[in-house]
């Protein structure tokens, strides 16, 4: 699981960060916490938006608690058991639990000391020490975290860093005998770090070893050309099959197949990378994620073949077969992951847009409701639930759907177009004119090639 920058948030988030920057900006914190929590929950690995998370819940709780301060002791707000053995088991899903709680008090002792704990897990290091930092920010004098701190820098192989630690240690205590080793021990290796190359270092060696890092580095950023892309996978495949069960390989291979859109073989190696990682449900996720992609690009292939050959008698039953088969499936799926985590609203709104596709229209209503807490997706979902009932002939509520998905919305963009015209669409259906046109126009005073708004609109002003 990597660490991610802004530049790297996947294009459907990037709105919701910079609807989070705004309100920032205008001193929203609430609404800025909201949507900093929809944002990591979907990618824990944004470590910029957890800082300005903190920054935001620190404003509105007013700072540290004072009754933490004691000397290493942390006199309350230890975490629940459900916590504590979710982390254990399933880091991840511990990590947006443990989000919630911070958000009540962000320099909580216990509960920043277990999210560091299931980020080192995550093999989010970065992430980890932020944690702590949090602790060394809010609770200086917390001796007991602090060494924890210190230790985990010297871990990282970050003597200068684990020195300062040491040193704020010795502040509140100048006769620390561990801090004052500590502090000495880091400061040497440090040095000799700084002098670095010895007698028995090759300095082409260093050269070709930073340079295949940066190799990788590189090529994991969004933005690669479709060669770097391959080149970075060739490369991967060679570590793979050197150390086919090393976790991180088949995870950095997996994801490489998912930027060159090679679904099958993402479909593999995260499920794979699952199977090593000890039961990850942000892989399996993943796993799940890519087999319907796959399955969904045969499916667009099979259905390309049929409006080529429409007369084509067997090919249409053969798809016919495949669309009940597969949307049986996906109920099926859908319901089960419901069941395995019953509060995600994610999860809620694949079981709807299934139940939806197989046309089981009210029962995917309450899912789709459920699907609406979520700021992340919630446009997406109410313009589902317009459809919805609009397939019930429940017009009136799905406008309303429509409406308060338009509210969400302030630029034009492909989303707001989808939810306008539809939003016409079902104007029609009700006989008024004027408000479908209305939604329509908004649509071709800045894209005229949009469906067939020109051809609604223009033929409006002939009759």
């Amino acid at each position: 699981m990597p660490e991610i920058t802004d530049k790297e948030l996947p294009q459907s988030v990037k709105g919701f960060w910079l609807k989070a920057l705004s309100a920032v900006e205008v001193k929203n914190h609430a609404y800025a916490v909201t949507l900093l929590q929809a944002i990591l929950k979907e990618n824990p690995g944004f470590l910029v938006g957890r800082e300005l998370l903190r920054k935001c819940e620190s404003i509105i709780t007013g700072g540290p608690k004072k009754k933490q301060k004691i000397f290493g002791l942390d006199t309350g707000g230890a975490p629940g058991m459900k916590v504590q053995s979710t982390a254990k088991k399933d880091p991840a899903a511990a990590v947006v639990m443990i989000e919630k709680e911070i958000e009540k008090d962000p320099y909580n002792v216990g509960y920043n000391d277990l999210l560091h704990d299931c980020f080192v897990k995550l093999e989010l290091f970065d992430s980890a020490a932020f944690a702590l930092e949090t602790l060394r920010k809010g609770h200086p004098d917390n001796v007991k975290m602090m060494h924890k701190l210190a230790q985990f820098y010297v871990s990282r192989n970050k003597p200068d860093t684990a020195t300062d630690v040491f040193n704020d240690i010795l502040k509140h205590d100048p006769t620390d005998g561990a801090a004052i080793k500590g502090a000495k021990d880091c400061s040497a290796q440090h040095s000799m770090q700084r002098q670095k190359w010895d007698e028995n270092t090759d300095v082409r060696d260093l050269r070709k070893d930073q340079s295949e890092v940066e190799n990788l580095e590189s090529a994991s950023r969004t933005g690669m050309t479709t060669d770097q892309m391959l080149e970075k996978r060739d490369r991967l495949i060679g570590r793979y099959n050197e150390d086919p069960n090393n976790l991180h390989n088949a995870k950095e291979l997996a994801g490489v197949f998912e930027h060159l859109e090679d679904w099958e073989n993402a479909t593999t190696f995260y499920t794979w990378a699952h199977s090593l990682s000890n039961g990850d449900v942000a892989l399996l996720a993943k796993s799940r994620q890519m087999s319907d992609k796959f399955i969904a690009t045969q499916m667009a292939a099979l259905e390309k073949a049929v409006e080529e050959d429409p007369d084509n008698a067997e090919l249409r039953a053969q798809l016919d077969e495949v669309l009940s088969s597969r949307s049986a499936e996906m109920v099926v799926n859908a319901k089960q992951r419901v069941d395995e985590n019953p509060t995600d609203p994610q999860l809620r709104f694949e079981l709807g847009k299934a139940l939806y596709n197989s046309g089981d229209y009210s029962a995917a209503i309450p899912h789709l409701q459920q699907a609406t807490r979520n700021p992340y997706i919630r446009t997406k979902v109410l313009l589902l639930l317009g459809r919805t009932f609009k397939a019930k002939q429940m017009f009136d509520l799905a406008i309303k759907q429509l409406s308060d998905a338009l509210a969400d919305l302030t630029a034009m963009d492909s989303t707001k177009k989808e939810v306008l015209y539809e939003k016409g669409l079902i104007h029609n259906e009700m006989g008024n004119k004027e408000a479908a046109l209305e939604c329509y126009k908004q649509i071709y005073e800045v894209d005229y090639g949009y469906r067939d708004v020109a051809q609604r609109v223009e033929s409006s002003y002939g009759s």
